[in-house]
């Protein structure tokens, strides 16, 4: 793994880059046809619309993280031809589906109704009809209760496709800078900062970029734990990505923390991404003991081998075993 951007000297300054671009689909109205009890009215294995090529299963479909013009001509066509979209919110794909002309029946599946409409959805398609899957935006399945749809099709010996697109956490780490062989994405992570400290160290020792949602509340207060935890990396702050407004920031974490807790919350969707552990200077016995000291002064052995580990380069074995040395006083 390439060394932590935190190394250098030069990414002591914030890099802020901006795009206008055309507007989210969410200032549009209308379109589809919401039906909220999901009922099949027509035989199995016969489709409702005359000229849909579609065969019975799950279809998996992408839709814009924020420009319209995202949604591919493949999308189009499978949501038009599905006998039923399931959506996150039919208000906000029926916007969508409206600028481009998709006629398609809805119902909700949310992490509220799940549980309730999945069975129905599986005998819809057992049935012989189609379902497409869609997220209020990117790619389903990914942060939502998408995948458990998407295992029940499976063990029901159900086909599922997908239609790619759109992702926020991938479209965050392209335009990081930061190296993309090897990454996690974490998703969001604990509101509270005792939480998401106990997370964070979990993480810390973790060879790859690590990509993380945020509320733009709580942003400087997770950049500040993340700079504190995983020491000062190099990192990128994504902000209304696609969109008219889209940003990204690239810094050392400390900077991004202080520079947001300075401005204040941002508006938009936020993506954080971090650089791995990287290398780090050489570091002797002494100062390595003092390091090891501090940490334990507020985590346990384990997370502050994991901190140090990671901030350091040093095998988190090695630090484990010399941090139960002085927290025993054998030092």
């Amino acid at each position: 793994m390439p060394p932590s951007m935190a190394s250098k000297a030069s990414d002591k300054r914030i890099h802020k880059s901006s795009s206008r671009r055309p507007s989210s689909p969410v200032g549009e109205s209308g379109g589809g046809r919401a039906d909220p009890d999901a009922q099949p009215s027509h035989q199995p294995g016969v489709s409702k619309r005359q000229g849909s090529a579609l065969d019975p299963g799950l279809y998996l479909v992408a839709t814009p993280i924020g420009n319209a013009q995202d949604l591919s001509q493949r999308a189009i066509a499978v949501l038009s031809a599905a006998d039923v979209v399931a959506c996150e919110d039919s208000r906000v794909s029926g916007r969508l589906f409206a600028m481009h002309n998709i006629d398609a029946k809805l119902t909700t599946y949310h992490d509220h109704n799940a549980h309730q409409r999945r069975p129905q959805l599986i005998k819809r398609m057992k049935d012989g009809e189609s379902v497409a899957l869609v997220s209020d935006a990117g790619t389903p399945a990914i942060a939502d209760p998408g995948y458990k749809l998407a295992r029940a099709a499976i063990e029901a010996g159900i086909t599922v496709t997908a239609v790619p697109g759109a992702n926020a956490a991938l479209t965050a780490l392209i335009l990081s800078g930061l190296p993309t062989d090897r990454f996690l994405f974490e998703g969001y992570l604990p509101s509270r900062s005792n939480a998401r400290r106990k997370v964070l160290a979990q993480l810390a020792a973790v060879p790859a970029t690590l990509i993380f949602q945020e509320s733009n509340k709580r942003l400087a207060a997770s950049l500040a734990d993340m700079a504190d935890v995983l020491g000062n990396r190099g990192a990128a702050v994504g902000r209304e990505l696609t969109k008219m407004y889209e940003e990204m920031r690239r810094a050392p974490l400390a900077d991004l923390a202080a520079a947001y807790e300075d401005e204040g919350p941002p508006k938009g969707e936020i993506v954080v991404v971090v650089a791995g552990p990287g290398a780090g200077p050489e570091i002797d016995a002494a100062a390595l003991d003092e390091m090891i000291i501090e940490a334990l002064g507020d985590l346990s052995v384990r997370d502050a081998a994991e901190k140090i580990a990671a901030e350091t380069g040093l095998a988190r074995k090695q630090i484990y075993s010399r941090a139960l040395d002085l927290k025993d006083g054998d030092g």
